[in-house]
């Protein structure tokens, strides 16, 4: 799968996010946040690669990975939405086209949130956190269209099958 970027582009993006302190620094998060910029600056080429979809849902493609650190492209079909949850890793993420609503939560208990924030996230937005959290959001694409979003995770997507830690079920406040 990782074959939607060239070998030598795969190879500068994880070059670059190569940190002595690991996927838990700032120097890391700097670096994902310049990759992220790049990426997101270049919306033509990452629509054109050949990335699958859900309609109705979301689906992840593996651009790069190795070692500590996956690089997704998220396509978002209309109405797709996922689970309100925590990582267990760094999370950076930057949006390339359509908007992607970003709802952060507070937990109320082990298993409970409440929203506390919601912001629409559009073309060029890039955030970076470290896992010190609690760092609880869900993230929807209400249309109209697709949305893409690329995410970079401090995890080995060989090791783990996802970057969520932990989900949580809405209540109201």
């Amino acid at each position: 799968m990782q074959g939607f970027l060239s070998a030598e582009r795969r190879g500068a993006v994880l070059r670059s996010l190569r940190s002595n302190e690991g996927t838990q620094s700032r120097d890391y998060l700097a670096a994902a946040r310049e990759v992220l910029r790049e990426l997101v600056a270049m919306p033509d080429v990452i629509q054109r690669l050949p990335l699958k979809r859900t309609p109705g849902g979301y689906a992840r493609n593996l651009l790069a990975g190795d070692g500590g650190v996956s690089v997704w492209a998220m396509v978002w079909g209309e109405g797709s939405a996922t689970s309100i949850h925590d990582h267990h890793c760094s999370c950076c993420f930057g949006v390339v086209s359509g908007t992607v609503t970003e709802t952060w939560y507070r937990a109320i208990d082990d298993s409970r949130a409440i929203a506390t924030e919601e912001q629409h996230r559009t073309p060029g937005y890039v955030a970076c956190m470290l896992p010190s959290g609690p760092n609880i959001h869900r993230m929807r694409n209400f249309g109209p269209g697709e949305a893409i979003s690329i995410h970079i995770y401090g995890f080995d997507h060989e090791i783990h099958s996802s970057s969520i830690e932990k989900e949580y079920v809405a209540v109201s406040g």
